[in-house]
């Protein structure tokens, strides 16, 4: 009897959540299955076990409702160890192994100006480095990861960098982010962060999944648009309702874009002669636009490697991780394809791969995660042809920075991996 009565406060309680605004109501039917959990007896019998199962289901299902089947709501930060390296890139719950990238030939900027994995940031609010100019956004864990939602129509953020004009005449921009059956994140790119308040007002905007499915890439006066389709592999259900990596690289008036391992864009002409970038977001409550692990870079690449190379080290900070693990991300192989393709094309070079670190956490620590990392990558470029007896490896930890490592950027151009000529 107990038991019965339980279930119906229960159905009470459930009924009166399923009416209250999507992130409370994802909130208050996680504790009912905790208290369901906590009050029902393990010894219950088989039907009344089947009853509390399909609550418990009800409850389920209208948390995952609010961001996604594949979400979750918690209040708790899905990594709290920030030992070493935090800002790795978290691994998504799916997407593309690292064998799909093996023609990738995207490399981040050589400096990085800003970066944001949206770690230290606090549930429920909007995240600390960022300057909202218009709709609304928040923060929430989704998937395991901190994520940062635009939930408001026409929002628009921008990264807080003290410098007012931070973009060159070559940068990379890199985020992930997770799409519904709506439109996908856009970028927009302004003379000046006043610019980017009202509509139409970009330079240039290029939006990841407009409504048709499509990339498109809009000047002002909107007069050469480019409409693209996806590939196959990433279009419609292939697209939606999971992670993607997008990477775009702009220099000599070359605009590249990429998803995942696809180079879906390749711009031969256009001018983007902006000094400020923002993340926008056509979201709603329920169909929030997602982004993570957000990186802004000056600089396009490495040189190219068909000349001889004659520098005596190549500093990347294009090989990434797993967060406290030597696990390399996929979208590191647009950097090491390209280190491959050096060695190869310069059969006399010997290179001693060198990881590093930020300060996060103990040194001790740190030095042996970098030699793993160091180690991690020799085994990559090993796979795909060079012979093992022209790398040797060594980790530096956090002992040379090249940066400040009292702010995110700092930390951010320290966790490197250099090539160092031997």
């Amino acid at each position: 009897m107990k038991i019965g009565k339980n279930i119906c406060k229960l159905s009470a309680v459930l009924l009166l959540a399923l009416y209250m605004p999507t992130i409370t109501q994802a909130q208050l039917l996680k504790k009912i299955k905790d208290k369901v959990n906590q009050t029902i007896d393990n010894k219950t019998n088989k039907t009344i076990d089947n009853t509390v199962n399909s609550a418990d289901k009800k409850v389920d299902n209208t948390v995952n409702s609010a961001i996604g089947k594949n979400g979750s709501n918690s209040s708790t930060p899905s990594n709290t160890n920030t030992s070493t390296n935090t800002a790795s890139s978290p691994t998504p719950a799916s997407g593309p192994k690292i064998g799909a990238y093996k023609n990738y030939d995207f490399v981040p900027g050589d400096k990085i100006i800003f970066e944001d994995h949206f770690d230290t940031d606090e549930e429920g609010e909007f995240p600390a480095h960022w300057h909202l100019a218009q709709g609304q956004g928040t923060m929430n864990t989704f998937d395991n990861r901190k994520v940062f939602l635009l939930t408001d129509r026409s929002t628009k953020a921008t990264p807080a960098i003290k410098t007012k004009a931070y973009l060159t005449d070559s940068f990379t921009v890199e985020f992930d982010t997770y799409s519904k059956d709506d439109y996908g994140p856009a970028l927009g790119f302004y003379n000046s962060e006043g610019d980017v308040h009202g509509d139409y007002t970009e330079l240039v905007s290029i939006v990841m999944n407009d409504r048709h499915g499509n990339i498109r890439v809009t000047p002002k006066d909107n007069k050469n648009e480019t409409v693209l389709q996806y590939p196959p592999a990433l279009a419609s259900d292939n697209y939606l309702n999971k992670w993607h990596h997008i990477a775009i690289a702009y220099k000599n008036k070359r605009l590249k874009i990429y998803v995942d391992e696809y180079r879906v864009a390749s711009i031969p002409e256009i001018d983007l002669k902006a000094n400020v970038i923002s993340i926008r977001g056509d979201g709603q409550p329920e169909k929030p636009v997602m982004i993570t692990n957000f990186k802004l870079a000056q600089g396009a690449g490495i040189k190219t490697q068909e000349t001889k190379f004659t520098d005596t080290k190549i500093v990347t900070h294009g090989i990434n991780f797993d967060i406290n693990k030597a696990d390399i991300r996929p979208e590191s192989m647009g950097t090491i394809n390209t280190i491959v393709g050096i060695l190869k094309n310069n059969p006399d070079l010997k290179f001693e791969i060198q990881g590093h670190t930020d300060n996060s956490g103990v040194a001790a620590n740190n030095l042996t995660l970098s030699q793993k990392r160091a180690d991690a990558v020799k085994k990559q470029m090993v796979a795909l042809g060079i012979d093992e007896s022209r790398l040797t490896t060594k980790g530096f930890g956090d002992t040379k920075p090249l940066s400040d490592n009292g702010t995110p950027e700092g930390k951010a151009n320290n966790r490197r991996v250099e090539f160092v000529k031997l």
